[in-house]
């Protein structure tokens, strides 16, 4: 074994491969040849750090020094000053405000406010190797449940912990399992919903990219809680570094007998399929998914039957989001009172949001359940730029709720966004300032989903056709009230008639708009005025220069 003084981690999640990275570890490694350094310091590919807009980032340790925007011209003088001379790159490191360089990680806003579980190895270890996932006590919880408990205390304990689903229903996952387990039949099922349609959403994508062991571990211990032999992850697509990064670490897991036969030298036996989807945002709903892995146009279907007792195949089935999966082996390992000690009574651990929109630091974050709004905005996320004011936050995806400043102080756990009308969903928060136009914003979710409804129930094919038509009215100065009973009438009869989620969710964004920000329509209605200048079929604000950004 090889001891290094120091560790170079590059973070080689997609959004910093696409700004270079990549690029930037070439040259350290070439650079720290030079020098003559190539056997004392390692370079590390990992998974995201979160603070997706500052890459490609840098973190050297044992100090823990983050630098940011680091380019390839940046690496020779990186590597003189930090790691030859001792001396930190003042011109590299973060910062929170323009005057302030913040030095370590441990001292960065941004990760001080987070408690991560889902995201524990994510930034710290390479990906694409199982020893070093195994290091940080990967594949321990899997032994455990093997060989020191039977299946129904797997389920029990995932009963007790009160992980509920993070893919956006919010469903007990360990009464899931109990359902699952208590179904009768030979051939039972687990499946890994990795479609991620939602736009904004991008958690599921860097979980895999950053951590792919987390979830098979998680497949693995759920296949042995009821009784299952096979898994699929079903994953879009265009996540080509996460499908990469999944089929090699279900190698090394074979390899090391974590899969196949004979599991930890037990009786159990349980294997992972990789099924590509072709990116439709309706198989993100589980029955539509089943559909498409069966190799059927991706439509939702009746229920019930439940996929507990009919679900892939006709077969019992317990489909997981990513990140569900990934709470489980720390579940298993520290056991269901330690996870309760994170998150609220009814919405135990933690979440994975992606902050994205007019906020300072965009990216990928993890927090207990039940911190405010607030603490997210402005306390990790660090406010918004420019001195903008907070206008609105969409929560949960385009399918979710439109939050004002107003409920900045809203919990955001499953219960209390429920009561403000809106969801936790996929995870997704889009944060807006005061220069967007809120019908301006709601045209644009009304026609997302007329784009993607599967067309098979009417309520849903016919009634996002008619909420675009109606906004589109409303933001050319072409609507009047009685519009906006109209649009009301839709959304209830969507909300209660429609065969899946995605028709039950699509007038969300809009009533919860009309709710909070019924002024703006009005001014777009009776005063034919967009409040923002942002519709510019309509009259600009007087007192307002230039319109404002749009969406």
């Amino acid at each position: 074994m090889r001891f290094y003084r120091a560790h170079v981690l590059v973070c080689a999640g997609t959004n910093c491969s696409l700004k270079g990275s990549q690029a930037v570890r070439q040259r350290l490694l070439n650079e720290l040849e030079e020098v003559g350094l190539a056997d004392e310091v390692k370079v590390v590919e990992t998974g995201c750090f979160g603070l997706c807009e500052q890459g490609p980032t840098v973190v050297v340790y044992p100090e823990g020094v983050l630098y940011c925007r680091v380019t390839p011209d940046d690496v020779p003088e990186l590597v003189r000053e930090h790691l030859l001379k001792g001396r930190r790159l003042e011109r590299l490191l973060y910062r929170e405000e323009a005057e302030k360089a913040v030095q370590t990680v441990p001292q960065v806003d941004f990760f001080r406010g987070q408690q991560r579980i889902v995201l524990r190895n994510c930034g710290v270890i390479d990906p694409e190797s199982i020893e070093e996932y195994i290091a940080h006590g990967g594949y321990e919880a899997l032994g455990k449940a093997l060989t020191e408990m039977k299946p129904a205390e797997v389920v029990a304990e995932l009963k007790a912990s009160g992980l509920r689903g993070r893919g956006g229903a919010g469903f007990p996952t360990g009464l899931k399992w109990e359902f699952a387990a208590k179904a009768q039949g030979d051939v039972k099922y687990i499946v890994c919903n990795a479609d991620e349609g939602e736009p904004g959403t991008f958690k599921d994508r860097l979980i895999l990219e950053g951590d792919p062991h987390a979830v098979l571990e998680g497949m693995a211990i759920a296949g042995y809680a009821v009784g299952a032999r096979k898994g699929y992850i079903y994953i879009r697509g265009e996540y080509a570094l996460s499908i990469e990064r999944l089929e090699e670490a279900i190698k090394q897991a074979r390899k090391m007998n974590f899969l196949g036969d004979g599991v930890f030298g037990t009786e159990f036996a349980f294997d992972v399929e990789v099924r590509v989807g072709a990116g439709a945002y309706v198989c993100g709903e589980e029955t539509a998914l089943f559909e498409s892995l069966e190799g059927r146009r991706g439509e939702p279907r009746l229920k019930p039957p439940y996929p507990t007792e009919r679900g892939l195949f006709g077969k019992p089935t317990v489909i997981n989001n990513v990140e569900t999966l990934a709470n489980v082996a720390p579940i298993i390992l520290n056991g269901a009172e330690w996870y309760r000690g994170f998150g609220t009574e009814g919405s135990p651990g933690t979440k994975v949001f992606t902050l994205t929109g007019d906020i300072v630091s965009e990216g990928l974050i993890e927090v207990p359940m039940g911190i405010t709004l607030r603490e997210i905005v402005f306390g990790i996320g660090g406010g918004i730029p420019g001195g903008r004011a907070f206008k609105m936050a969409q929560t949960g995806g385009t399918s979710g709720g439109c939050l004002p400043a107003e409920l900045l102080d809203v919990p955001m756990d499953y219960d209390e966004l429920a009561k403000a009308g809106s969801a936790l969903g996929s995870g997704a928060l889009l944060i807006m300032d005061d220069t967007h136009c809120i019908v301006d914003i709601a045209r644009v979710f009304a026609r997302f989903f007329e784009h993607e409804s599967c067309g098979k129930c009417v309520p849903c094919r016919e009634g996002t056709m008619r909420i675009h038509d109606i906004m589109t009215r409303i933001a050319t100065g072409r609507a009047g009230e009685k519009d906006l009973d109209n649009l009301e009438a839709l959304a209830r009869t969507m909300t209660m008639a429609c065969l899946c989620p995605l028709g039950q969710a699509a007038p969300v964004p809009i009533m919860t708009t009309l709710k909070y920000f019924r002024e703006e329509y009005d001014a777009h209605i009776k005063e034919k005025r967009c409040p923002t200048g942002t519709c510019r079929d309509l009259a600009a604000p007087a007192a307002t220069p230039a319109a404002g950004k749009g969406v």
